[in-house]
């Protein structure tokens, strides 16, 4: 035993020193810079590219086997060697471990590789400086798969030379890389710096730990890399982290708790970093199926702009994802979208020929949260009636569109205290909408800006006190009221239901809209609503192609009732009551509402029936009047109120300015009519009204026949700003005037009785003595001299 023990150790000293000799025999002897043409040769045989090796060729023997090759360049074939090469690096070493090599294995001890330099371009074709290569490489194919078989069949193995190859690197790494890519046909650059790629114990049957980071810098030219001076539209920190492990053989790759972080610097904005951090547990690619799937991925952003303020907003997106690039298929599953302020989305997605036309189906669940954050830190919040409008949103749909619209097929919205339901489609470009939606009472008072009088203007206040009149008086105001860009190129097709509608005081209830444009013509088809218990409907037209743009309107109302509606307009009781009915027709030029109270023209048409003028009886004070005058009493007893048989008027428009000239009311007895105008853009009223007693048989009172031409006038002057109680006063003059025409009437009449008289005395006879009907034709000639 003793004797093969020390057999052992003597064939162990020999093989010791054979390794020693053969050490320094080499280092000695043998200069590994003559390997130089060889190794020129052989990549020029295998990849067609042209190598050129300015630094020095070495080598180490302990504690590992290793070659080092400094300052190499190599350009692509048929590429000048004047211009840069298509890659450079400035030191590369490839070492094996020692001991292995004493058991007959080959096993990698590492891979290092410095401030290497790669050149990548396409042209304006599209194709790549490197597709060459790709090529030259494909030809070589076989003999690359023989050269690597050892390699792949792993520990052990006999690669048919007697030695056995280990492909278990200890280390990977590449430090300080950089690579410029220059796309002509996109007229684009990237410049990837500061590359840094490790691994250790890289090995093809068990995952392996990975790491990368690097710069990206993106530019709008090809040409950057000739101007110094170019400037990055962004710039971009990558760094990479995961257990990998590789499928050589079948293709199929795994990485295991990955993490991909991302820092972005954009010269437009600023100050403004956005971050976005990849992180998934795990993330299987398998090349050859060209199937791709995502376990537990979740999307982390930090997004910063301006409008945002100085906080970045944080969004994180957990998902689940299945690729498939044969059949063209992306799989999105447990979606979950969120964020601060409440905001939560989740749902599904799947998308069909991905690499083509994509289109896309799935679900979509928003659960309640409030708008009004959001929209203020995107400084989009619009001034509304109510402090806590869009404080309570939420949605579900199933959705479906492609990459130019998008369609909730089977939407439910809720929004605040309403609740639509339908289908609503839109274009991603903002140039087209489609939507058909249910809902059930919507207030949209407090959505709309706070009235004036809410804020205190006591001219606004004034104003509100004529019903009818408050819309079309309002502060002037230079701000365009529609986005006339949008509108010009949008595309709408729309219907809208509301069981009820609150809308400037009032209320609609079974409301019905209808609206369509296209080509820079929008038209509401129809708008119909039971409105206090009679009818209103409308249609409207806007003409965006010319300049200023035009507007028509068309409103009927059928049988209204006056109280509740001038009750909701005033907040006060009515003074009349009654059914409103209205026909017209308006049209108007502009976009501010200056130019359209200034270019409003047109035609309407108001009847009131069954009406009453509530709590004064103008028959019984125009009959008291008169008996006053007679010196009569009356003792009859009087309605509190004035009914009235009918009411009507035209109303004309002509640029801004209201004309109206056949005001008629008629009373039991009495009528009542009008003239005036009242001016839309100045504000000023000029009106004046009379009422006459007219000969009925269900007259008020009995009237001497004198006083029924007798009118009792009422002059409304002044301008809407002021209060209404100092508009109108009775016509004092008017009236004058009246009783002077008809005293002198009488005291024509009376002396024309007069004269009668004397002269019947004095024409008895005469129409014996000059003929018959001589005396009548000198009474009417006589007549003639008093009328």
């Amino acid at each position: 035993m003793k004797a093969l023990l020390r057999t052992l150790l003597a064939v162990i000293g020999v093989l010791g020193l054979v390794v020693v000799a053969a050490v320094v025999y080499i280092t000695t002897f043998f200069d590994p810079n003559d390997l130089k043409p060889r190794l020129i040769e052989v990549v020029r045989q295998q990849s067609g590219l042209e190598l050129s090796l300015e630094g020095p060729l070495s080598w180490s023997f302990y504690p590992r086997l290793g070659v080092s090759v400094e300052q190499a360049e190599a350009w692509l074939p048929e590429q000048s060697q004047e211009e840069g090469p298509f890659v450079a690096f400035d030191r590369a070493e490839v070492s094996l471990a020692f001991a292995p090599l004493l058991s007959g294995e080959i096993a990698i001890d590492g891979l290092m590789l410095d401030n290497m330099h790669l050149n990548l371009e396409r042209d304006e074709q599209g194709r790549g400086n490197w597709q060459v290569l790709l090529d030259r490489l494909q030809q070589q194919g076989e003999e690359a798969e023989s050269a690597l078989a050892p390699a792949a069949s792993g520990p052990g193995s006999d690669s048919g030379d007697g030695m056995a190859v280990a492909l278990n690197i200890a280390s990977v790494q590449v430090r300080n890389g950089e690579i410029l890519f220059s796309d002509r046909q996109q007229g684009l650059g990237l410049r990837i710096d500061g590359l840094s790629v490790s691994g250790t114990n890289v090995n093809p049957h068990r995952a392996f730990p990975l790491k990368s980071s690097f710069r990206l810098a993106s530019f709008e030219e090809a040409g950057w890399r000739n101007n110094d001076e170019a400037k990055p539209e962004l710039v971009t920190d990558v760094s990479f982290e995961s257990q990998v492990q590789l499928g050589l053989a079948d293709g199929r790759y795994v990485l295991e708790g990955l993490a991909l972080d991302t820092q972005t610097q954009m010269t437009a904005l600023e100050g403004h970093n956005q971050q976005i951090n990849l992180h998934a547990q795990q993330l299987v690619a398998d090349l050859q199926a060209k199937r791709y799937r995502v376990e537990a991925g979740e999307l982390d952003a930090s997004v910063s702009h301006p409008k945002l303020g100085d906080k970045a907003v944080p969004l994180s997106l957990a998902f689940v994802a299945d690729a498939d690039l044969a059949a063209e298929t992306l799989q999105l599953r447990e979606l979950q979208l969120t964020s601060e302020d409440s905001l939560k989305l989740s749902g599904t997605l799947s998308v069909n020929k991905l690499l083509g036309t994509p289109q896309y189906t799935g679900q979509i669940k928003m659960v309640p949260m409030s708008l009004r954050p959001w929209l203020t830190r995107l400084d989009m919040l619009p001034a509304t009636s109510s402090d806590s409008a869009l404080g309570d949103v939420a949605l579900t749909s199933p959705l479906q569109g492609n990459a130019q619209r998008l369609e909730l097929t089977n939407l439910t919205l809720v929004l605040d205290d309403t609740t639509f339901t339908g289908r609503l489609s839109a274009g991603l470009d903002g140039q087209s909408l489609t939507f058909e939606l249910q809902g059930d009472q919507l207030n949209l008072d407090d959505y709309l800006p706070p009235s004036q009088a809410e804020n205190g203007s006591a001219a606004n206040a004034a104003r509100l006190e004529l019903p009818g009149i408050s819309s079309a008086y309002a502060q002037e105001s230079s701000e365009e009221l529609l986005p006339v860009d949008w509108l010009s190129a949008l595309t709408l097709d729309g219907q809208l239901t509301l069981s009820q509608l609150e809308a400037f005081g009032l209320t609609f209830n079974e409301v019905g809209l209808k609206a369509r444009g296209s080509n820079g013509q929008q038209h509401i088809e129809n708008f119909d609503a039971s409105f206090y218990e009679g009818k209103l409907s409308a249609n409207a037209a806007l003409d965006l192609n010319q300049e200023p743009i035009q507007w028509s309107f068309v409103p009927t109302m059928e049988q209204v009732q006056i109280v509740p509606l001038f009750e909701a307009l005033q907040g006060e009781e009515s003074p009349l009551r009654g059914r409103l009915n209205l026909d017209g027709e308006l049209t108007t030029r502009g976009n501010t509402s200056e130019l359209l109270k200034r270019n409003l023209n047109g035609r309407t048409v108001l009847r009131i029936d069954e009406g009453a003028v509530l709590d004064v009886n103008v028959s019984q004070e125009l009959c008291t009047a008169v008996a006053t005058l007679e010196g009569e009493e009356i003792t009859r007893e009087w309605s509190p109120d004035t009914r009235f048989d009918r009411a009507r008027a035209t109303l004309v428009f002509r640029d801004g300015v209201v004309h109206n000239d056949d005001l008629e009311i008629t009373l039991p007895g009495i009528a009542l009519g009008g003239e005036g105008e009242l001016n839309l853009v100045t504000g000023r009223l000029d009106y004046g009204a009379a009422a006459r007693f007219v000969d009925t048989a269900d007259a008020a009172c009995s009237v001497n026949p004198r006083l029924e031409r007798l009118p009792f006038p009422v002059r409304c002057e002044g301008t809407l700003g002021e209060a209404p109680g100092e508009w109108c006063h009775f016509d004092r003059q008017a009236f004058q005037r009246a009783v002077g025409e008809l005293a002198r009437d009488e005291a024509r009449r009376r002396a024309s009785e007069e004269i009668e008289e004397q002269v019947d005395d004095a024409l008895e006879g005469l129409d014996e003595r000059v003929g018959e009907g001589a005396s009548e034709e000198l009474r009417d000639a006589l007549r003639g001299l008093f009328e």
